[in-house]
C-alpha cells in the first residue's frame, strides 16, 4: 500500500468513526426528548378529552388529532439538534451552556404540559411558555456558534411554541378573563 492509499483509509476511518459518534449523539439526543415529550404526553391526554375540551378555544384552534404528529417530528428535529450540538459542542468552550441551555428548556416545556393540562392552570401556563419561549431563543443564540443546522432545527420548534403561546393566551383571555 503506498502512502497515499494509506492516507486515504485512515481518512475514510475517520469519517466512519466519526459519522458513528455523531449518531450516536444525535439517538440519544432523540431518546432524550422523546422521553420528555412522551412524559408530557402523559399530562396531556388525561385532559384533552375532559376538561380542555370543555374550553372555549381561539378560532385558529387546530384540531386536537394534529397535535401529537407536530410535536413528534418537533421532539425528534429537537433531538437531532441536540445531537449534533452535544456532537460538535467538544471544540467549543461554551459548549456546555449550549447544552445546559437546551436541557433547562426541554424540561420548562414538559413543565408546561404539566401546569397546563395536568394542573388545569392556564394562566400559570402562559407564565411557564413565556419562560419557555424565552430560554428557546437562548438555547437558539448558542447552538447558532456551535452547528448552524441545529439551529435551523429548532426554528419549526420556535414558531410552534409562538403560535401555542397565542393559543394559551386566547384560551386564558376565553376562559379566565
Amino acid at each position: 500500500m503506498t502512502g497515499l492509499e494509506k492516507n486515504i483509509a485512515c481518512r475514510k476511518c475517520l469519517v466512519l468513526s466519526m459519522s458513528r459518534k455523531l449518531m450516536t449523539s444525535i439517538g440519544l439526543g432523540v431518546i432524550v426528548c422523546f422521553l420528555v415529550g412522551f412524559m408530557a404526553g402523559q399530562a396531556t391526554k388525561m385532559s384533552v378529552k375532559t376538561w380542555y375540551a370543555n374550553l372555549e378555544k381561539p378560532f385558529f384552534t387546530p384540531p386536537d388529532w394534529l397535535f401529537a404528529p407536530i410535536w413528534t417530528m418537533l421532539y425528534l428535529l429537537m433531538g437531532i439538534a441536540l445531537g449534533r450540538v452535544w456532537y460538535f459542542s467538544k471544540n467549543y468552550n461554551w459548549g456546555k451552556t449550549a447544552i445546559y441551555y437546551f436541557c433547562f428548556q426541554l424540561l420548562v416545556n414538559g413543565l408546561w404540559s404539566l401546569v397546563f393540562f395536568g394542573l388545569r392552570k392556564p394562566i400559570l401556563g402562559m407564565v411557564v411558555i413565556l419562560i419557555l419561549l424565552f430560554l428557546i431563543v437562548k438555547t437558539l443564540q448558542q447552538f447558532k456558534g456551535i452547528d448552524l443546522w441545529a439551529t435551523r432545527l429548532l426554528y419549526p420548534y420556535l414558531i410552534w411554541v409562538c403560535f401555542a403561546t397565542l393559543l394559551n393566551g386566547g384560551i386564558v383571555i376565553l376562559n379566565f378573563l
